[in-house]
């Protein structure tokens, strides 16, 4: 997107509902209801997705995480959002690429947070279309 604002719009309610992947305490069952509560809002795909947690957000997450003055129990959710929104308006092809490179490193202290948040994403999308496989009938 070529506007920062529409960028944030589009983005804001996902980017918090993903950011606490990356504070020091383990997410309940409660905290990945409501991150997939706001992942159905959305149409986007599991390729998708994982992009936006690998390219948009721990390039700038894993930075809190890993820092000495890091937030361990909340986000400043404007300062979060402004640096969220700037890494990824000035993302270019190149830069896509090194991030995707190197999201192994900065994903690998949740990415067993994001993948049972899959977990949760994937059952509850397998339910829905089993549903209404069953009503179509």
């Amino acid at each position: 997107m070529n506007d920062p604002q529409r960028l944030l719009d589009h983005r804001r309610d996902l980017w918090m509902a993903l950011a606490p992947l990356w504070l020091d305490r383990e997410p309940g069952e409660r905290d990945y209801a409501r991150m997939a509560d706001v992942i159905e809002r959305y149409d986007f795909t599991t390729d998708e997705l994982e992009r936006i947690y690998r390219v948009e957000m721990s390039p700038v997450l894993v930075r809190h995480q890993v820092s000495l003055a890091g937030e361990w129990r909340a986000f400043d959710e404007d300062r979060l959002l402004r640096q969220l929104t700037f890494h990824v308006w000035k993302l270019t092809r190149w830069r896509r690429g090194f991030w995707l490179l190197f999201s192994g490193l900065t994903t690998m202290m949740t990415r067993h947070r994001y993948n049972m948040l899959m977990d949760v994403v994937l059952t509850r999308r397998r339910m829905a279309a089993e549903q209404d496989a069953a009503s179509g009938d």
